[in-house]
């Protein structure tokens, strides 16, 4: 068996450091580790909270959703109330008349999970065929990432 060590190229002075090799400030190599890790650390979660998305932006995205959706309270314009719709079932707003389209896609199961609204934004008349909702789909990923926050956030 090949041990992780052996993979690795031991001239780099970095690499030998972090195995505790060798030392880059004599007395400092722990705090040098520690402060690696923790910068690296912190890079990764900066990756975590872009994927979940940005209220802020999310809302003035929105924007383009009002003339037909609300998220206040659960009151149907043209479309339905979008509060509380992560999460929920497809076609399943109380009042509302939905589209053939979008019932039939309601009564396989679906749910109106991240990754479904997600699709869906991106490409509304081809994701659902038939559906009535005609609007411009949202292209940029980061928009429906937090378009998709905004509305997690609507409960």
């Amino acid at each position: 068996m090949t041990s992780f060590r052996t993979n690795l190229d031991l001239s780099k002075p970095v690499i030998r450091w972090m195995l505790g090799e060798t030392t880059i400030m004599p007395g400092k190599t722990m705090m040098m580790r520690a402060l690696f890790l923790v910068t690296t650390g912190l890079g990764l979660m900066a990756d975590v909270a872009f994927a979940d998305g940005d209220i802020v932006a999310g809302e003035k995205v929105f924007q383009r959703c009002v003339s037909c959706h609300v998220v206040v309270d659960k009151t149907n314009k043209n479309g339905p109330t979008l509060r509380g719709v992560v999460g929920r079932p497809v076609a399943s707003v109380d009042g509302f008349a939905y589209s053939d389209a979008m019932k039939a896609f309601g009564a396989t199961g679906a749910v109106w999970d991240e990754a479904t609204l997600d699709k869906f934004l991106e490409d509304t008349i081809g994701f659902i065929i038939g559906v009535r909702m005609v609007i411009t789909p949202v292209r940029r990923d980061a928009d429906r990432a937090n378009l998709i926050a905004f509305l997690k956030s609507k409960i």
